[in-house]
């Protein structure tokens, strides 16, 4: 701790508000936050891209279902998520309730922020399980295709959560640390020098992801390997958060839980994802590639 202080008094950190950041637009009768707009900017992109997708040889869906995917995959983030949080980081948000002139039940403020991606990610696979089963769809293939577009959501989420100044790095004394608003001892100050770990995400499980998962579909053929794309995503995303994890600040309420087994929750919930897309990843390499032909564009019955 005394070489970091001393770090940082010779080299004073960039400090987070000196960019003049705010999380979200005011309209005046209503903030318009940018973690909403990342949600909405990011399930607008997988709507346009899976409708581009699907025009392309060996789809298993048709237009009509994109329709239905958008609709059920944006009820499973948004429900999935908020309750994958409640669940995974902050119990309490069950049973507490918020006096602000009127009660409300802190499960359903999601506008103070908690979302979970692994509840997220949780959410979506059972809303394509359910129009997968609705209209008689290949359920691994679907995956394969929705797993393509969904770096670009957390992209731009992380993005939002570096411009709201939220769910920052450990203390460290790198060149590039920034110092982030903290409350400390009932005050808001400029806290300790920090790693920009939201970018970190951005880049890892964003950037990176965006990448491989865009060429892996249009430079190759991928698709033509049930499985393969969603076990790519799962591995990738994984090892991702896995890595970005050593790097975040762990959630107050389970610092100690961190300290205690080694791992952040994070960390922890990653590694199932790692370990089943590897296998997926094995299993779909051993067995032979579909057919190309236009015959299978939109058969809901491909295996």
């Amino acid at each position: 701790m005394l070489s970091l202080l001393a770090a940082t008094a010779a080299n004073p950190p960039l400090e987070w508000s000196s960019f003049g950041l705010t999380d979200g637009i005011d309209l005046g009768f209503f903030q318009l936050r940018f973690y909403s707009l990342a949600y909405l900017f990011g399930i607008l992109f997988a709507y346009w891209h899976l409708s581009k997708m699907i025009k392309a040889p060996g789809a298993p869906m048709a237009a009509r279902h994109v329709e239905d995917l958008f609709f059920y995959c944006f009820l499973g983030v948004i429900l999935g998520g908020r309750l994958g949080y409640a669940a995974f980081y902050d119990q309490s948000l069950f049973t507490g309730f918020a006096d602000e002139g009127f009660v409300t039940w802190k499960l359903l403020r999601l506008w103070d922020g908690g979302m979970s991606f692994h509840g997220g990610l949780i959410g979506v696979v059972l809303a394509i399980g359910w129009v997968s089963w609705r209209a008689g769809l290949n359920f691994i293939r679907v995956c394969d295709y929705v797993s393509v577009n969904v770096p670009v959501g957390m992209f731009l989420g992380r993005l939002a959560n570096f411009v709201n100044g939220e769910l920052y790095g450990r203390t460290t004394d790198v060149p590039w640390a920034m110092s982030f608003p903290e409350v400390i001892n009932g005050a808001l100050i400029n806290g300790p020098p920090r790693h920009p770990s939201q970018l970190y995400q951005a880049g890892l499980e964003g950037l990176a992801l965006i990448v491989i998962m865009l060429l892996l579909f249009w430079k190759t053929r991928s698709r033509f390997r049930p499985g393969f794309l969603v076990a790519t995503f799962a591995a990738g995303m994984g090892l991702a958060r896995f890595i970005n994890e050593f790097f975040r600040q762990p959630d107050a309420q389970l610092l100690e839980f961190a300290q205690d087994t080694g791992l952040s929750m994070g960390q922890w919930l990653s590694i199932p994802l790692i370990v089943v897309g590897l296998i997926i990843m094995v299993w779909t390499m051993r067995r032979p590639e579909l057919g190309s032909g236009k015959g299978e564009g939109t058969g809901a019955k491909t295996a």
